[in-house]
């Protein structure tokens, strides 16, 4: 598996000049996981489940609105914290869902997508030494943003297969330097929700030791089985300590637009807006002008849970029979699927020959650990057509 493992190989620092170089921030990152898999999927016409885009149209109607708010003359800077009226139905969904009252003037911040809302919150409120506890595995951006940013992150593992946290651990894990927790629900890369007994955990952790809760909840929409979201926005003791993220993409399957935002109280809020001018400083305005019509009919995102429930339960009946052992998933876009007993490979390597042998290009979980955590598993992206699903449980059927 040589030529194999060299796929997953970091890149060289840059240099320049004569004998002068770039000293690196991040010299162990390289090119990001996502990236390298969808290149060889699309080198070996591989069926690509690796990336977490869907395959299939956005709504026409939201597509007709973003058209029509282009013609309408919409299409210069728009307000750096966001267009009023999409940060007012935002604060009114919140009010409805969880119910927060949330003041869209002050504690509600557009950004181009839940990743810059990230990097963002951490840019404002993490500083030189400060400790952020973060769970793997995780989302690839997390590490990187709290590095990039003068930050320590402490790691812990999630307990596998249901991939929940130990609590006690934490508390351990606590220090005088810490600043913030970080968590994800539903969880990617392994679809676990958060329940409210874990919420409970955090809350009493967070007001015992003052810290910092920045909150993932970029898949809220999309959970299953009839559980519900624990959203840290439920939670009215944290209100002046959490930041809570969400994303347009991954509601609207529209991931290409990258248009997420920041829930947060004023204080918090006005730091995360001094970075978020400085990074992006505004989003898409025609996008955000319809994306205010569209949030203002419930219909349009109260259904979103069922749409992808019937998705994953399609590609969990394409490999029924398989070798392959489907671990518990209960929201996101992303399935998970254990090989052993069919390959001693490594992840890295079993992703790379599935891709190259079989024509189906998955994730390996092994990536979004600190410490390469290895339990032969691989990660499935489900948010396809069926007809796209159908080929790959064909061909997972086969191994």
């Amino acid at each position: 598996m040589r030529d194999d493992q060299s796929t997953f190989q970091k890149e060289s620092p840059l240099s320049f000049g004569e004998g002068k170089g770039v000293r690196s921030r991040l010299p162990e990152v390289g090119t990001s996981i996502f990236s390298v898999m969808s290149k060889l999927a699309l080198e070996h016409n591989a069926i690509n489940l690796s990336q977490g885009f869907p395959d299939f149209a956005v709504s026409e109607v939201l597509v007709d609105l973003i058209h029509k708010n282009m013609n309408a003359g919409h299409n210069q800077y728009a307000p750096m914290p966001g267009v009023p009226a999409l940060r007012k139905v935002i604060s009114e969904v919140i009010e409805k869902t969880y119910q927060r009252a949330t003041d869209f003037e002050t504690e509600v911040t557009v950004t181009a997508g839940g990743t810059e809302a990230i990097f963002s919150t951490i840019a404002a409120l993490v500083s030189a030494g400060d400790e952020v506890i973060l769970f793997d595995p995780s989302y690839d951006c997390y590490d990187p943003a709290i590095r990039l940013n003068g930050g320590t992150p402490i790691h812990i593992n999630l307990t596998a297969p249901d991939f929940s946290i130990d609590w006690q651990e934490v508390r351990d894990k606590v220090t005088s330097k810490t600043r913030m927790i970080m968590v994800n629900t539903p969880h990617n890369p392994s679809g676990a929700v958060l329940s409210e007994l874990d919420l409970r955990e955090l809350q009493e952790i967070a007001l015992k030791n003052n810290l910092l809760v920045l909150s993932d909840e970029v898949y809220e929409r999309i959970i299953f089985d009839d559980k519900k979201h624990e959203s840290i926005l439920k939670y009215p003791a944290l209100a002046n300590q959490i930041i809570a993220v969400f994303s347009f993409g991954k509601t609207f399957h529209a991931t290409g637009w990258k248009v997420g935002y920041t829930v947060a109280s004023p204080t918090l809020t006005t730091e995360i807006r001094k970075a978020h001018q400085f990074i992006t400083f505004s989003v898409n305005t025609p996008t955000q002008f319809a994306l205010a019509e569209y949030m203002a009919q419930p219909e349009n995102y109260l259904s979103l849970g069922k749409f992808y429930q019937q998705k994953r339960d399609f590609f969990l009946q394409q490999i029924k029979g398989s070798s392959f052992k489907p671990l518990p998933c209960y929201g996101s876009y992303f399935q998970l699927l254990s090989y052993e007993g069919i390959s001693q490979l490594s992840e890295k390597e079993m992703a790379v020959w599935m891709t190259k042998e079989k024509k189906l290009a998955p994730i390996p979980i092994s990536v979004f650990y600190k410490d390469d955590t290895d339990q032969k598993i691989l990660r499935f992206c489900f948010a396809k057509g069926e007809e796209t699903l159908r080929k790959a449980g064909e061909i997972l059927n086969q191994m």
